[in-house]
């Protein structure tokens, strides 16, 4: 195992589709509130789109050789992206500015966690948000069902927030140092 880690331009992230892909269908399993949402989420309506609308976006992959096997993508995005059909995120006047930081995808492939790699990708996410949101909260967004991921934040000093979209979503923030 010869771990590597790149950050990836806009143009390349297509690299990651399959991953990405592979996050929305381990998300539709740990589901247990609005499980159909997941049927249409994929790389194009959950990070092409989030990339295209982000007024700032980092993403860095986790590579075993020439295989990718993990990502993190961070963006600095209009809060208001976070006013959907399905209902708001968080209540828009409780956040300062126009923008949010947000720990937007996160994902490893099973066989990998354990290992340091998501700490790693993680931490070069948080630098990079952190530089951009001195003075905000940087935002993460939990599918619901996906417990371990919201102990993974927590033991990374987030807070829970609240929950949105009638369970749908747990929110957590963390305050930039």
């Amino acid at each position: 195992m010869k771990i590597t880690y790149e950050v990836l331009k806009k143009q390349d992230i297509h690299v990651l589709k399959d991953l990405v892909n592979e996050l929305m269908s381990y998300q539709k399993s740990k589901a247990t509130v609005m499980k159909e949402i997941f049927d249409d989420a994929n790389y194009e309506n959950r990070m092409a789109s989030s990339v295209n609308q982000g007024k700032e976006n980092y993403v860095v992959a986790a590579k075993d050789g020439d295989a990718y096997i993990g990502f993190a993508y961070s963006t600095i995005t209009p809060k208001s992206n976070y006013q959907t059909p399905f209902g708001d995120f968080f209540e828009m006047d409780s956040v300062p500015g126009e923008y949010i930081g947000c720990f937007a995808l996160f994902f490893l492939r099973e066989a990998y966690r354990g290992k340091g790699i998501g700490s790693e990708l993680y931490r070069r996410s948080m630098s990079w948000l952190k530089a951009y949101q001195d003075e905000h909260d940087i935002f993460v967004f939990v599918s619901n069902g996906n417990d371990s991921a919201t102990q993974f934040y927590e033991h990374r000093d987030f807070k829970l927030s609240h929950v949105a979209l009638d369970g749908f979503i747990t929110v957590l923030k963390i305050k930039s140092d």
